[in-house]
């Protein structure tokens, strides 16, 4: 692993860093915020996840969780959102498909079979990496993203539930094996049956069986994607069917930047802490708080 950079903030330390990953067989940069606590023993993770375009930088840049992140003690990881390099396919001249557009799943279909593993990457590679390196409690994380990034963060806790003790989106892709901006890069990793999409579709997983035990989503009313591609009734259809408890907050006038992503970044790192302190993930199943059903 090398150090890309080191900066002090509120009292911690945000680094960026990269390595060589067997999983998507280039070399992956992501961003870790160490809060001062880490100085004394390890602290608890949260995983965030960007949106199509995007790289580790935008959040880091943009999504003023540092300041919040000191003062409740949270580690913050934030990955690239896709294989990149040289050698790594990509459609330069489509942002919806390749470089900054991975879905955060796992490949099937050449070209973007070999390098575009990010499901496995982030499931797998990356938390070992971060546990030998940095101060992480991995008993207790948690998991959140923005649009394509929310879509990530919503489909791996569905399948990993016991690992997550929260998870919330920003703007989600909630059903992207619908959405039109998504189904064109799902046929091209995954290949034209649909059956193997739903794997990373969260209203089609929950509806396959799979559950969590509650979701924060937080939508601008002023997305310019909302009806086409984002659609968070529909999370609410699935989650209400399902009796999972979803918190969905529609804001009027917010759009889907960073703008957004900032004025709620503190309710949703406070509403991880809250729940990253609770003894077990059963017992928030069983007394929920502060949450509103679908």
């Amino acid at each position: 692993m090398k150090i890309i950079s080191l900066a002090k903030s509120y009292g911690g330390t945000q680094g960026v860093y990269s390595h060589m990953s067997e999983a998507c067989a280039c070399e992956m940069t992501f961003a870790v915020f160490l809060p001062p606590q880490a100085e004394h023993g390890p602290r608890p993770v949260i995983w965030y996840l960007s949106g199509l375009t995007c790289t580790h930088a935008n959040v880091m840049d943009k999504g003023e969780y540092r300041r919040m992140a000191s003062e409740l003690g949270l580690i913050i990881i934030c990955p690239d959102t896709s294989p990149r390099g040289d050698e790594v396919p990509d459609e330069t001249d489509n942002w919806q498909v390749g470089c900054g557009a991975s879905f955060y799943i796992d490949a099937t279909q050449p070209p973007y079979a070999k390098n575009y593993r990010m499901y496995s990457y982030l499931t797998e590679e990356l938390p070992a990496l971060v546990t030998a390196h940095f101060p992480t409690e991995m008993s207790r994380q948690s998991i959140f993203g923005h649009s394509m990034g929310g879509h990530g963060a919503l489909t791996i806790a569905l399948k990993n539930p016991s690992r997550f003790r929260s998870c919330s989106a920003f703007a989600p892709i909630v059903q992207p094996t619908t959405a039109g901006w998504s189904r064109p890069a799902l046929e091209k990793y995954l290949g034209s049956n649909e059956t193997a999409w739903r794997r990373y579709d969260a209203c089609a997983l929950i509806d396959d069986g799979c559950r969590f035990q509650e979701f924060l989503v937080d939508q601008g009313t002023s997305d310019r994607f909302l009806d086409e591609g984002l659609r968070p009734w529909l999370l609410g259809e699935a989650c209400q069917k399902a009796g999972i408890p979803l918190l969905l907050r529609m804001h009027d006038g917010y759009d889907h930047s960073y703008n957004f992503i900032s004025t709620f970044m503190d309710d949703h790192l406070e509403w991880h802490a809250q729940r990253l302190e609770e003894a077990a993930i059963f017992d928030r199943v069983a007394h929920p708080k502060e949450q509103v059903s679908c």
